[in-house]
């Protein structure tokens, strides 16, 4: 792993943004964690979150022009990679966001920030059913703006309605790479590393080789 990537996990761990024991997701599946995005809430972690987003985003590959994260996680989400890619990389990238419902008074419209144009990269926490992702892409086209990629926190790499994960369905319908600052065998590697998480690493490996890509 990177060092972004363990500071992340670190991070998560952390602020309990990650957590280990049973939930049970939408599919049904128990799970052996829980990963919140919601559970960073203060100034000092949305910095290192942002870093972290950030060098995701500059080791990626990707040209974009500009961000743009969906409501409601993605808003705090694609300003802190913003703000984060100016501070860590001397790179000054706009960023845009969305209201749930468009505005009918003021300023109107439904969205904030920059205009949407050029090569957009989407910045969210997690893909589950990929909906927010869609309803991104049809927003950046209906603009006439490109969406070359989507950026998020964590893939889980297990596998949504068919063979292929929530990620994965997105790049296979869309033509556009995901890209995570951490996955599920980036977690198994922490787990793995120390020995206070040793007891999660044979819980984790079982559920990933049931329900993993």
């Amino acid at each position: 792993m990177l060092d972004y990537q363990r500071d992340f996990l670190d991070l998560a761990l952390a602020r309990r943004v990650l957590r280990f024991g049973e939930f049970t997701l939408k599919s049904g599946r128990v799970s052996p964690y829980f990963f919140n995005a919601g559970m960073i809430d203060s100034g000092a972690s949305l910095r290192r979150l942002g870093s972290a987003y950030a060098a995701a985003a500059n080791g990626a590959g990707i040209e974009y022009d500009m961000l743009f994260g969906p409501a409601y996680k993605g808003i705090a989400l694609a300003a802190a990679t913003a703000i984060a890619l100016a501070a860590d990389h001397d790179r000054d990238i706009p960023f845009a966001f969305n209201r749930k419902e468009a505005k009918t008074h003021g300023e109107g419209g439904q969205l904030i920030g920059a205009p949407l144009a050029g090569r957009v990269l989407i910045v969210d926490d997690v893909i589950t059913a990929g909906t927010a992702i869609r309803e991104s892409l049809q927003l950046i086209a209906a603009h006439g703006a490109t969406a070359v990629g989507v950026l998020i926190a964590l893939d889980r790499q297990e596998r949504g309605q068919g063979a292929l994960s929530a990620a994965q369905e997105v790049t296979a319908e869309f033509g556009i790479p995901v890209v995570a600052i951490a996955r599920l065998a980036d977690l198994l590697t922490l787990t793995a590393e120390r020995p206070e998480l040793a007891q999660q690493q044979e819980r984790l490996a079982r559920y990933r080789s049931e329900y993993g890509v």
